[in-house]
């Protein structure tokens, strides 16, 4: 998934920007795409090609390996797909062509079990009733709701409502949203995001920054870890940073999860409309905002939702099917099971129905055949390159787009012991916007990989910058998070704010201009005159921080208080 870091200032540029102004260049990313230009790159038009490229990092060579990623034959990428799969052996092919060892469990690979999902809406109900009477909520309109549960058939009945605020029982904060209550067999009602962004300047969690306690995948995890047979969060739109549109969009239809024995999972999730709060709350003699507010206040007490009761008879369609982490490994000369991580998903949408125009599938070209390029690279720099001291292991994920899960799987299941990955790196889509000033770091403040960075960027005159929008949560939203909640310390940067020539508000405009137009949609196509000169700027700045870590003895942690310091903390005790 990729972060727009820019939307906030760009949206405001909307109503005034429109069309570039003759005498300033249009965003690189707004030029016509081809079709394809992949044979052109390759040899001899064989598919797929075989590559001629540099040990350096160049910008020839990643439009060569984006093109290829991002060309029709692989048919957007999608996990599980002959197609897909395909993709995922190129990958591999070329790991192999430029000296990367394979290091999967068969192989190049690393088998993902997944398992398609899709509710039966015509067969399926959710409703809240009050006294007895149904608030008669339609799907879409007023909830989305599912299940993880690997069953054709969940139901549950009449269970009570509780409204535990945010949900949250995060120790290192001082906070249990659920002390003192037994919510086992209940529903539960929860708010989006965390007690810090409803007072950023009251010190509680991190401020504006959500924490990963904010963010949905935490809310239903603690809800089923505390026994409750259904969580529903309660959208708003600016704690969530996304509109009713995309909850409904992305929880209905075919949903993915890992094909893996179930742990504490909540039989029934879902979101309802605010106003559906709102109506749920008055009728039981609450208040919704009063208590909105309370919850983010220290010793915040759940309150039993009186004469509301929650039923839903879930029944799903269920496939399973198989993709493919690629995993390869450059072993180190001196400490060869201590490992630095470079990773990037190389899974896309694949083809869908498109009524907007006559192209169905979904290349991905920016999300994410920039980062998988990338770190593709980054691998034949390291492998032609000197050996480094530690061992350099390169994990291209697939079904980021479903949920993470490629990497969720790789986390739970790593292929080195995690106590041996020294530190991680992660690239998710970059704008093909030439050179800028900044590296903007999402989630900055979290590890002292950012130390690094920022002594390797400073030597090449840039800067660091923030993620503007914290309280967004684009650090929990791309795969470095399934490493980080293991307590593997990962970095998540790359591209910049300010263009090295045209100023801040050119990659605004392209960063719009993609949000609006291409991302997740057929539109996302390789375009051959793309600027990748700011990638190639980007790609040599984090393999020199790879290198130097690799290089080194230094075994960077999280900061001081965040939230997953202790986990690598007792992690290392058994080191």
């Amino acid at each position: 998934m990729l972060r727009f870091w820019t939307l906030t200032a760009a949206a405001a540029l909307l109503a005034a920007c429109g069309e570039p102004a003759a005498n300033e260049p249009a965003a690189p990313a707004e030029a016509p795409a081809p079709e394809s230009s992949a044979d052109e790159a390759g040899n001899g038009g064989e598919w797929p090609p075989v590559g001629e490229t540099s040990a350096e990092i160049t910008a020839d060579d990643l439009h060569f390996r984006i093109s290829v990623l991002a060309d029709d034959r692989f048919e957007g990428r999608a996990p599980g797909t002959e197609s897909g799969e395909r993709s995922a052996q190129w990958i591999a092919d070329e790991l192999a062509r430029v000296g990367v060892q394979p290091a999967g469990t068969e192989g190049w690979y690393q088998p993902v079990p997944l398992i398609e999902a899709t509710l039966d809406e015509e067969r399926s109900t959710l409703d809240i009733s009050i006294n007895g009477e149904p608030m008669g909520l339609g799907m879409r309109r007023d909830a989305v709701y599912w299940t993880e549960n690997p069953e054709e058939h969940v139901s549950i009945a009449d269970t009570e409502l509780v409204f535990v605020g945010y949900g949250v029982v995060a120790p290192e904060y001082g906070w249990n949203d659920y002390d003192g209550i037994d919510v086992e067999g209940k529903t539960v009602v929860i708010l989006v995001n965390d007690p810090g962004y409803a007072d950023p300047d009251a010190g509680r969690f991190n401020g504006e920054a959500m924490t990963y306690y904010g963010r949905w995948t935490y809310k239903y995890e603690e809800a089923g870890r505390q026994g409750a047979a259904g969580a529903i969060i309660v959208h708003q739109t600016e704690p969530a940073s996304y509109g009713w549109d995309v909850v409904a969009s992305s929880w209905s239809g075919p949903q993915f999860t890992l094909d893996m024995p179930p742990s504490d999972l909540v039989p029934v999730q879902g979101w309802v409309q605010l106003d559906v709060a709102r109506r749920l709350f008055e009728a039981t003699g609450q208040d919704f905002d009063a208590l909105a507010e309370a919850a983010a206040e220290p010793g915040f007490t759940p309150v039993a939702l009186e004469g509301a009761t929650m039923s839903a008879e879930l029944h799903t369609d269920l496939r399973r099917l198989t993709s493919n982490n690629v995993v390869g490994v450059i072993e180190g000369s001196e400490a060869p099971d201590e490992y630095v991580l470079l990773m990037a998903h190389w899974d896309h949408l694949g083809v869908r129905l498109n009524f907007a125009a006559d192209n169905d599938i979904y290349n991905g070209a920016v999300d994410n055949a920039t980062g998988t390029a990338a770190i593709m690279e980054m691998a034949e720099a390291f492998a032609r390159g000197e050996q480094p001291r530690r061992s350099v292991l390169f994990v291209a994920v697939t079904a980021e787009e479903q949920g993470l899960l490629g990497s969720a799987w790789f986390g739970a299941n790593p292929t080195v012991p995690l106590n041996s990955i020294v530190a991680g790196l992660n690239i998710d889509g970059e704008l093909p916007v030439g050179r800028t000033e900044d590296v903007v770091v999402v989630g900055y403040g979290a590890s002292q990989i950012e130390d690094i960075l920022r002594e390797e960027a400073e030597a090449r005159g840039r800067y660091l910058t923030p993620d503007p929008n914290p309280e967004a949560g684009y650090f929990y939203r791309s795969d470095h998070v399934s490493l980080a909640r293991v307590g593997v310390p990962m970095l998540y940067a790359g591209g910049g704010s300010v263009h090295i020539e045209h100023g801040r508000e050119f990659v605004e405009r392209a960063a719009l201009a993609y949000r609006m137009n291409r991302y997740h949609q057929p539109a996302d196509e390789y375009n051959p005159g793309w600027d990748l000169s700011g990638l190639e700027e980007d790609a040599r700045l984090l393999y020199t921080v790879a290198r130097r870590i690799a290089d080194s003895d230094e075994w960077p942690n999280w900061y001081e208080g965040n939230e997953f310091r202790s986990l690598r903390d007792a992690m290392m005790e058994s080191r």
